[in-house]
């Protein structure tokens, strides 16, 4: 399967029905500011770089951002913090994400999530995550990446799972790092990078800063040298 065709196959996606109605109740309500704009209102496929050796797993679509946009982390805050970081790193194109329209193009990076569709107050259920797991997991296998940065606890913990890894001893935390043994998904080592989610819960209160968020991708971009 190419992933393309996984795209097709998640943007179909119906499992929850929760995440159902809640998202295309999100997109036909609409936020005041983007009345007159047409909302996505459907699962949110990953996108980037086929030929990507850093993978990034972030947490689920904002309802007015992928929920409305249809791509991952465009079009609110979140996004407004992660793209400059990864222009500045290399990994974009460009600084800005408003559309899927609006000519960026990620390089060695493809960014997907732990949850594809807009979940109620961002909180997604252990049922929900575990629905979307396969769509990570083949993403994994396609990609079969040399970095994994996660994007907060809740796609550290989905990673974890995926390896089956219980009981290491591996705690989250910004800037930890640890080494992925081959598995059936990856059958080189890869390494695992974790980052503070660039919500506004963390930029605004400074516990996750540029400086800090630029430092993870310095280390993405050396990991993948050394791991090549």
């Amino acid at each position: 399967m190419s992933l393309e065709k996984l795209n097709k196959e998640i943007i179909s996606c119906r499992k929850c029905p929760r995440l159902v109605a809640w998202r295309e109740e999100v997109a036909r309500v609409k936020r005041k500011a983007y009345l007159h704009q047409e909302y996505w209102g459907k699962p949110v496929p990953g996108f980037g770089d086929p030929q990507a050796r850093v993978l990034v797993v972030g947490l689920a679509p904002g309802a007015h951002g992928s929920n409305r946009t249809g791509r991952q982390f465009t079009g609110d805050a979140s996004g407004g913090f992660l793209f400059p970081a990864l222009h500045r790193a290399g990994f974009a194109n460009q600084a800005e994400a408003e559309s899927r329209s609006d000519g960026l193009i990620l390089k060695d990076m493809y960014i997907a999530a732990s949850a594809r569709c807009a979940p109620p107050d961002n909180k997604p259920s252990p049922e929900e995550l575990n629905n979307c797991q396969p769509y990570l997991e083949r993403e994994f296998e396609l990609l079969k990446p040399k970095v994994i940065v996660c994007l907060g606890r809740i796609a550290f913990e989905r990673v974890l799972k995926i390896y089956s890894i219980r009981n290491s001893g591996w705690k989250f935390s910004h800037g930890a790092l640890f080494d992925l043994p081959p598995s059936s998904f990856i059958l080189q080592p890869s390494s695992l990078l974790c980052s503070y989610h660039p919500s506004q819960q963390n930029t605004l209160t400074g516990k996750l800063t540029v400086k800090m968020f630029d430092d993870i991708w310095q280390k993405a971009k050396s990991l993948v040298n050394e791991n090549s």
